[in-house]
């Protein structure tokens, strides 16, 4: 990892064993999203900073979230790694089960866990279907556990089974306590703001998506599903955000290599 940057811009140090990089790397991570609190021009821009951090820290995270839950119980997703991230928050969100649900409620536990999605018993719909869209394990830790109007989790889901480890979830209290003390400060109008900046994104998004899957049809001659699927499989081969393989695709018009 020598010569590489972090996602908050500071170097990464080389010649350690694996516990030191780790440490390194958290230490690293944790020192510059406290300077983010400080400096951050919106709430938006810290919860972006603490999902990419999970992203880089956790090594079994695939894509992650975070989920806000609205004075009213609604719920929605202001930031995430990749839209899959998005479509899987909001099938928890329909289903009324799943690990961010539990996690984002006020009453509920200071984190969910469950590495075997695919029948896991508390939540046995979600557990299927994320499942069966490649995602084995899935932590989320709660933000905001006391009674403030706007409470949420952070939510990591990761492709294996059984990898998720205790370190893993320590590193995502400690995220996740970033998190909170940024929504600490969050007023309605501010939620508000995140609210319309993640409808405004998911649309952008899906018609980004929508182009990248009709040019796949009709080159390909497959249906959409398949279309969607091509793109899934690629950004995971690739390791690559979904919605950048749909970009490229769209502006580019050409074919997949």
């Amino acid at each position: 990892m020598a010569g590489n940057e972090g996602v908050l811009g500071m170097p990464l140090t080389a010649g350690m064993d694996d516990a030191e990089v780790s440490a390194g790397m958290l230490a690293v991570q944790f020192a510059g999203l406290t300077r983010a609190l400080v400096a951050a021009g919106s709430v938006a821009e810290v919860l972006r900073r603490v999902v990419a951090a999970a992203k880089e820290v956790i090594p079994a995270a695939d894509v992650v979230s975070v989920t806000l839950r609205g004075p009213d119980g609604s719920f929605h997703t202001p930031v995430e790694t990749d839209p899959v991230a998005v479509q899987l928050d909001e099938l928890q969100y329909a289903l009324g089960e799943g690990p961010c649900v539990d996690a984002a409620d006020p009453e509920g536990p200071a984190y969910t866990l469950s590495d075997h999605m695919a029948d896991e018993p508390r939540w046995p719909r979600f557990g299927r279907a994320a499942a069966e869209r490649g995602y084995g394990s899935m932590f989320a830790v709660a933000l905001l556990t006391d009674n403030r109007p706007v409470s949420g989790a952070l939510n990591v889901y990761s492709g294996g089974r059984g990898t998720l480890t205790p370190t893993d979830i320590d590193t995502g209290l400690l995220l996740a306590t970033h998190a909170s003390l940024a929504l600490a400060h969050t007023q309605a109008v501010e939620f508000a703001e995140l609210r319309v900046a993640q409808l405004t994104r998911a649309i952008e998004t899906r018609d980004v998506i929508g182009q990248a899957k009709g040019i796949l049809m009709q080159r390909r001659g497959i249906d959409a599903d398949e279309a969607y699927e091509v793109l899934r499989r690629t950004s995971q081969q690739l390791n690559v955000k979904l919605f950048e393989i749909a970009e490229a695709l769209a502006h580019r018009g050409g074919e997949l290599q």
